[in-house]
């Protein structure tokens, strides 16, 4: 006699997993189940493998551009100083300048495991908040780890290799500090969150609270693109959770998201307050708003939509997501209700059709702020600056794997309700097929930022040995050949030597009191 389980609520009997069908059945969803095993295997091992190769090329990167400054100074003024001429001086990004100088506080060492430390991070980051948000499903029995590798794997792999400047979101620190590391801090802010509730003591819920405040705090001085999406969502949620809207039983995650807002308001007052802030708007004095302005900015906005879009690799996140939702249909709801204090209790409503898709207006509206920001501090040229994509990029990748996993595992349950194997096997073919695709697209990327990262270290280390022995020997002004990678700025670079601050912060950091082009040298 075939099995159903009926939930609680009273919905439409769906065979479990081989029944139904007999045996024929069974063999046949098992072969289903080790089909989807198979690709998440393929994609979890090829995004492991690339996201390997992009924490190993670390080892590899050498100084450019804003490298120059920030080595010189953490050597010679501390981790103290350099924080403190950020905020007169530079920017008044005071946590910025604190994480740079503790970077950069043993020269080169940090810049070069910056990198595997993002990738960890991330990955960990990821990777738990996914096992809390599959618990809080309360599903029979969690889908195979397999799985959730692949989906974590992949999502991350997009982050740092899909972009328009992979270079500058993995390997460059100053880039990685501002925009990379906040997303990691954010989410294990969250996770925090989650693990307080869990917890399930009063403490665990005030000190989580407090962390918030804090974060966002120094998350304040540390990026403006980040506070800008990082401060809508974080609204947002705050105000779908109010208890009087009957979607959670407590204040407890609204009072977190309204800490945090506090403190990311906290600390963009701050840095825009500071005389390092101050002196930076002025040697970009800003236009007044107009709608000529305004247009030029959704331009810009729609340009940089059009960028992210172009890259087709982006549908992976949402096809691997389609493989862990088809793979959730097979366990199916519990019918058993949630422990309390678990993060099932914050739900004791189905979410509204008007909050599941809230997110995506939130994003646009986020990216359009970012982009606004980019013009205002850059210029007509801002927008190509795809280094601070990435504090919306992370959200957007999210997104596309939480709607694949939600559709997936809405048309895995109507399907086995059906008893439709064959159309079960179509899904998973063409979702494991995009994910894989998704996968190999990131080979190309992978392998040029891996032959101009040692391709330039070699060169580079060639010339820093030269320029070190001629510094000892003596020499005051040294021959330096720009050695360009990522999209960014070398020494020598301006017209002027008065106006090139990179050329200065390198002769500073050799010691010597110029430098200049050797004489077969052209200007690229």
């Amino acid at each position: 006699m075939s099995r159903t389980t009926i939930s609680e609520h009273g919905e439409a009997p769906v065979p479990e997993d081989g029944a139904g069908d007999g045996a024929a059945g069974r063999a046949g969803k098992g072969g289903l189940a080790r089909a989807s095993g198979a690709v998440a295997l393929v994609v979890a091992a090829g995004s492991a493998a690339l996201l390997s190769v992009g924490a190993f090329l670390g080892l590899y990167v050498r100084p450019t551009s804003d490298d120059w400054c920030a080595l010189w100074k953490a050597r010679d003024m501390g981790v103290p100083g350099i924080t403190e001429d950020f905020y007169l001086t530079q920017n008044g990004r005071v946590t910025n300048a604190f994480l740079t100088g503790l970077v950069y506080s043993d020269g080169m060492r940090g810049p070069k495991l910056l990198p595997a430390f993002l990738v960890v991070a991330l990955g960990a980051a990821l990777f738990f908040l996914a096992r809390a948000a599959l618990r809080a499903l309360r599903l029979r029995a969690e889908p195979p780890a397999v799985l959730l590798v692949a989906a974590v794997a992949l999502v991350e792999a997009l982050v740092f290799f899909a972009g328009t400047r992979t270079y500058q979101v993995l390997l460059w620190a100053p880039a990685t500090i501002s925009h990379t590391l906040p997303g990691v801090i954010g989410l294990w802010a969250v996770l925090g969150a989650v693990l307080a509730v869990r917890a399930r003591r009063p403490w665990a819920r005030s000190a989580a609270v407090a962390t918030a405040a804090l974060t966002g705090l120094a998350c304040g001085m540390l990026s403006e693109p980040f506070s800008i999406v990082a401060g809508l969502f974080a609204a947002a949620v705050g105000i779908v959770c109010l208890p009087r809207l009957g979607r959670t039983r407590d204040r407890y995650v609204s009072t977190w998201c309204a800490a945090a807002c506090l403190g990311l308001a906290g600390g963009l007052v701050l840095l825009y307050t500071s005389p390092g802030a101050r002196w930076r708007r002025a040697q970009h004095p800003r236009e007044p708003m107009s709608f000529a302005e305004l247009g030029e900015t959704f331009h810009d906005w729609w340009r940089v939509w059009q960028t992210i879009g172009g890259q087709w690799a982006y549908a992976g996140a949402l096809a691997v997501g389609v493989l862990l939702g088809l793979a959730l249909a097979r366990s199916g709801p519990s019918g058993d209700r949630a422990p309390a204090g678990d993060a099932g209790e914050e739900r004791p409503r189905r979410t509204p059709w008007v909050a599941a898709l809230l997110p995506l207006p939130l994003l646009a509206l986020a990216s359009l702020g970012v982009t606004y920001g980019l013009r205002s501090g850059y210029g007509v040229e801002g927008w190509t600056f795809g280094r601070t994509w990435t504090n919306f990029l992370l959200p957007l990748l999210l997104l596309l794997c939480a709607y694949g996993t939600w559709g997936g595992y809405r048309l895995g349950r109507l399907l086995l309700a059906a008893e439709r194997p064959s159309a079960r096997a179509a899904a998973l073919v063409a979702a494991g097929a995009v994910a894989v695709g998704s996968t190999t697209a990131l080979v190309r990327p992978v392998y040029a930022l891996t032959t101009s990262t040692v391709v330039r270290s070699v060169a580079w280390d060639r010339q820093d040995s030269r320029i070190r022995t001629e510094a000892a020997a003596g020499a005051r002004n040294v021959a330096y050949r720009p050695l360009l990678i990522g999209g960014l700025s070398e020494p020598l670079f301006a017209s002027s030597y008065e106006r090139d601050w990179a050329a200065r912060c390198a002769a500073t950091y050799y010691g010597v009191s110029r430098i200049h082009r050797p004489a077969d040298a052209r200007r690229p």
